[in-house]
C-alpha cells in the first residue's frame, strides 16, 4: 500500500456554508488546517437550499427540463460557494484559488444528472498545491469526453471529496456536517444515542443504505474500494467525530450491535396470481431494472395450486415508475402500500454471536410490533413494519441492546 502524503480532504456540506458568516467559519477551518502542517483541499456544495431553489426555478419553466440543462443550471450552485470561500480565504491573507470540477481535472460519464467519475487529473491542483495554496473544488459537478458539465447525483459532493482523497493519496478525508458524528441512533429520536468512535466501512455501508443520512452511500462505497480513511464531524466545533476505516481498534472486542437505523422512505408492492414457474420472476425485476428501479427487500410465497404471491419494497421515488411498469407488464392485481418503514440492526458482531435475530424480533413483539418482510446480511437485519410504529421500534431495539450503555 502507498503511503499516505500530507494531503487532507474537507468536505462541507450546504448547511456548513449556508451564509456568510458560515463561509468564515469554513475558511477558519481550512487555514488552521493547512498551519497545522497540511496541504488542503476543500470541496463544498451549493450553500443551503440553494439546489433546492435552482430545481424549483426550472419547474416554473418547464414539466420536463433537459437533463444536460439541469446539470447546466444545477451546477452553478457550488460555483457560488467555492467562489465565496475563496474570497473569505484571501481576506484572511491566505494564498487560495477554486476551481470548478472540469478545471480540477474531473472526468465523468456521460449520464446526465447521475454521472459516475471515471477519473481524476491531478496536475492541476498538486500545481496549486506546490505553491502553498488552499485549494477549493466545487462538489457534485465533473465534466465528461464530449465536454459538458455533468453532475453526479444525489450525495455528489461526498463523492467528489473521497474521490480526490483517492486520487491525491490523501492522509483522510474529513466530511463536515451539522452533527458531531455518526450515532448509534437518530438522536432527534432517542436522546439516549450515543456518538461512535470507530466504524468499519461494511457497518457504515450498511448504516447508510438502511437509512442513516449523515453519509451518502456511494461515497462511503468509493472510501471502501480505495481505501479512504473517512472522517465524519461537525462544521461547528472542533471535537473529533468518527473514523470510518477498513480496520477499527483490533484489541478490542467489537461491540456485536453498532446502531439501529431506520428509512421511512419505503413503499411495499405485493403481486399477486403469479404462475409458479421459471422466468417469471425474472421478467418483473428484469423490467424493474431496466428502469432503474432499485429493489430493497423481496417475499415469495406460494400456494398449493401453483400461484405465487411476491412483495417488494422499492423508494417512494420510484413508486410511480414502478406502478406503470407493472401496468405495461399486464399485472392487474398489485397492491401499493405507502405505510411502511424499515427498521435495521447493524453490527459486525452478530457474525460471531447467535440468536440475534430472535432477540431482534422479541423486543419488536414485546411492543406489539409485527414484522411484514426481513431481509438479512452477515452484519444487519431489517424488517419491514407499519410506518407509525418506527418510533417505537428504534427506542426498543436501541435499548434492548443496551446501545445506551
Amino acid at each position: 500500500m502507498a503511503i499516505k502524503n500530507d494531503i487532507i480532504v474537507m468536505k462541507f456540506g450546504g448547511t456548513s456554508v449556508a451564509d456568510a458568516k458560515k463561509i468564515k467559519n469554513v475558511a477558519r477551518k481550512a487555514i488552521k488546517a493547512k498551519e497545522g502542517g497540511s496541504k488542503v483541499v476543500v470541496t463544498v456544495s451549493a450553500m443551503g437550499s440553494t439546489t433546492d431553489d435552482l430545481i424549483e426555478m426550472s419547474n416554473q419553466i418547464t414539466g420536463a427540463p433537459s437533463r444536460r440543462e439541469m446539470d447546466m443550471l444545477l451546477s452553478t450552485g457550488e460555483q457560488v460557494s467555492i467562489a465565496l470561500l475563496s474570497m473569505a480565504i484571501h481576506e484572511k491573507e491566505q494564498p487560495c484559488i477554486s476551481l470548478t470540477g472540469n478545471q480540477a481535472g474531473i472526468l465523468t460519464d456521460n449520464i446526465y444528472t447521475n454521472a459516475k467519475i471515471l477519473s481524476i487529473n491531478c496536475n492541476r491542483i498538486t500545481n496549486e498545491l506546490k505553491k502553498g495554496k488552499i485549494v477549493i473544488v466545487a462538489g457534485f459537478q465533473g465534466v465528461s469526453r464530449q465536454n459538458d458539465i455533468t453532475t453526479l447525483g444525489r450525495g455528489g459532493s461526498d463523492t467528489t471529496a473521497v474521490a480526490l482523497a483517492s486520487a491525491l493519496n490523501a492522509k483522510y478525508c474529513e466530511i463536515y456536517t451539522d452533527v458531531t458524528g455518526v450515532y448509534a441512533t437518530d438522536p432527534n429520536m432517542v436522546q439516549e444515542a450515543k456518538k461512535i468512535h470507530s466504524l468499519s466501512y461494511d457497518e457504515m455501508l450498511e448504516l447508510a443504505s438502511s437509512g442513516a443520512k449523515v453519509l451518502h452511500l456511494r461515497a462511503v462505497e468509493f472510501a471502501k474500494k480505495y481505501n479512504v480513511v473517512l472522517h465524519v464531524r461537525s462544521s461547528f466545533d472542533d471535537i473529533e467525530g468518527t473514523w470510518i476505516m477498513e480496520k477499527t481498534n483490533e484489541k478490542m472486542e467489537r461491540p456485536i450491535i453498532t446502531g439501529v437505523s431506520y428509512d421511512t422512505n419505503q413503499v411495499k408492492i405485493t403481486v399477486h396470481g403469479l404462475e409458479d414457474k421459471p422466468g417469471i420472476a425474472a421478467s418483473l425485476f428484469g423490467q424493474l431494472a431496466e428502469e432503474n428501479i432499485n429493489v430493497d427487500l423481496i417475499v415469495q410465497n406460494v400456494s398449493e395450486e401453483n400461484i405465487a404471491t411476491i412483495s417488494l419494497t422499492v423508494t417512494e421515488n420510484d413508486k410511480d415508475l414502478a406502478k406503470k411498469v407493472l401496468q405495461e407488464l399486464n399485472y392487474k392485481n398489485f397492491e401499493l402500500d405507502t405505510e411502511v418503514g424499515k427498521v435495521s440492526i447493524i453490527g459486525a458482531g452478530m457474525q460471531t454471536h447467535p440468536g440475534i435475530a430472535a432477540k431482534m424480533f422479541k423486543f419488536l413483539g414485546d411492543e406489539g410490533i409485527n414484522i411484514e418482510m426481513i431481509s438479512t446480511s452477515p452484519i444487519r437485519i431489517s424488517c419491514i413494519i407499519r410506518k407509525d410504529k418506527i418510533k417505537s421500534a428504534v427506542k426498543a431495539l436501541h435499548k434492548g441492546f443496551e446501545l445506551d450503555k
